[in-house]
């Protein structure tokens, strides 16, 4: 197994107390392989340097109940040249319609109101509510993306939403009718500072909306391979409410969606706005807390599951290696990288990688140095199974690619649970 690393350094750092309430009652309840960051693919000529790689360790709040990243890795090595885009995936096109759609009848939106995405990337979110009339505004740290989107009719400030980019919104947008913030939640190490930051821009009747990987889907579907350095927080309602409430905001719905294999949904308001809060807040607390996940020996015991998984895959794969079989996987998507560090799958097994996105072909997978290719090579290479790595897209993956099962293939999902098909 090729795993390349090098100790940490000054682009990573730890903090010694709860991100939403300053607690230093954290508690460590899951150790996962270090790994390099997720989406830190590398070139040709990068390919045999060594890789840093940082600790995934998870805590647990005692008194908040928030679960936690509390080694935090440089946002600029993080996202800079950030190579996710949400356009490449059908799936998550469809989502963002009906999100969009969804977020403009239950609120009411009017044509030339404003709609604000934190952390915008392609602008796949915003295109549906500009087609709807709303004036749009992106804002995203990712360089290249940012100038792709803006090239392409949606406007993108370049750049992490601070402060700054509050006030020039506000002097040069006026107030937003929607904050959004998808994935990107998860990613803010200063979560009180950002909130501060989207009640500047926020209008007195208009509403944040946010989705992040859900601690419920990621404990009951061991959904682990979603735990990497871009995820520093792993939500709960039963943390986010007195959460918003500490900083002046009103938690009023929370809803479960099936994107990244389960995530939350939920919208604040400014305290003492306009719009009724939903019998789901209390009720998703209360499901919450019946799965014991206010109590930090629910999450030591995690590790279990997680393991007897990884057991399962690898004895799996080694069997059909053993048999001088080929494997290949399907998507590079960020959760790869902790899934096959986690379980020790590298260059020694998976042979190559396919993916849809132009902006991995032709690199290499963080820490691993597996290639990345297209999904051509899997019917000129013709590998005897596929390890669907993007998991999350398996039936989609799969049904576009029925030619290959057809040739005799076999695809193989990690999660939840290890299926072949």
């Amino acid at each position: 197994m090729k795993v390349q690393t090098a100790p940490s350094s000054s682009a990573c750092h730890r903090r010694s107390d709860c991100r939403l309430c300053g607690s230093k009652r954290v508690e460590l309840v899951l150790a996962l392989a270090p790994t390099p960051p997720a989406n830190a693919f590398v070139t040709a000529a990068e390919r045999t340097k060594p890789q840093q790689a940082f600790p995934l360790d998870i805590f647990f709040c005692q008194d908040c109940c928030h679960v936690q990243l509390l080694d935090i890795v440089d946002p600029e090595l993080l996202f800079s040249q950030y190579v996710y885009v949400s356009g490449t995936s059908p799936v998550f096109v469809k989502h963002f319609e009906e999100y969009a759609a969804s977020v403009i009848k239950t609120y009411a939106l009017k044509q030339g109101e404003l709609v604000v995405d934190i952390g915008s990337n392609d602008g796949t979110l915003l295109s549906f509510f500009q087609k709807a009339g709303m004036k749009v505004l992106g804002i995203d740290p990712a360089i290249q993306i940012a100038a792709d989107a803006t090239a392409r009719g949606i406007e993108t400030w370049n750049g992490f939403f601070d402060a700054a980019s509050a006030k020039k919104i506000l002097a040069e947008k006026g107030k937003a009718k929607v904050v959004t913030a998808n994935n990107v939640f998860a990613h803010i190490d200063d979560l009180g500072s950002v909130v501060e930051n989207i009640k500047t821009i926020l209008a007195a009747d208009g509403v944040f909306v946010f989705e992040v990987s859900y601690l419920v889907d990621v404990f009951e579907k061991t959904l682990f391979d979603t735990i990497y350095h871009e995820h520093l927080s792993y939500h709960s309602v039963l943390a986010l409410k007195p959460f918003f409430e500490k900083h002046g905001m009103e938690m009023i719905d929370a809803e479960r969606v099936s994107s990244h294999g389960g995530s939350l949904r939920g919208t604040a308001q400014l305290k003492g706005g306009p719009h009724k809060t939903s019998p789901r807040v209390a009720e998703t607390i209360a499901a919450e807390k019946k799965l014991g996940l206010d109590q930090a020996d629910t999450l030591k015991a995690f590790s279990a599951k997680i393991d007897r998984i990884g057991g399962e895959l690898r004895k799996l794969l080694l069997k059909l290696k053993t048999e001088g079989k080929t494997i290949a996987a399907y998507g590079a998507p960020a959760k790869a990288t902790t899934l096959m560090h986690h379980f020790q799958i590298g260059s020694d097994v998976i042979d190559f990688v396919i993916d849809d996105s132009p902006l991995k072909i032709g690199l290499y997978t963080p820490g691993m140095h597996i290639p990345v290719v297209g999904s051509k090579e899997m019917y000129e290479r013709k590998p005897d199974a596929v390890v669907v790595l993007a998991w999350n897209f398996a039936d989609s993956i799969i049904q576009k690619h029925s030619a290959f099962t057809h040739q005799g293939g076999q695809f193989i999902v990690p999660l939840p649970e290890v299926k072949t098909m």
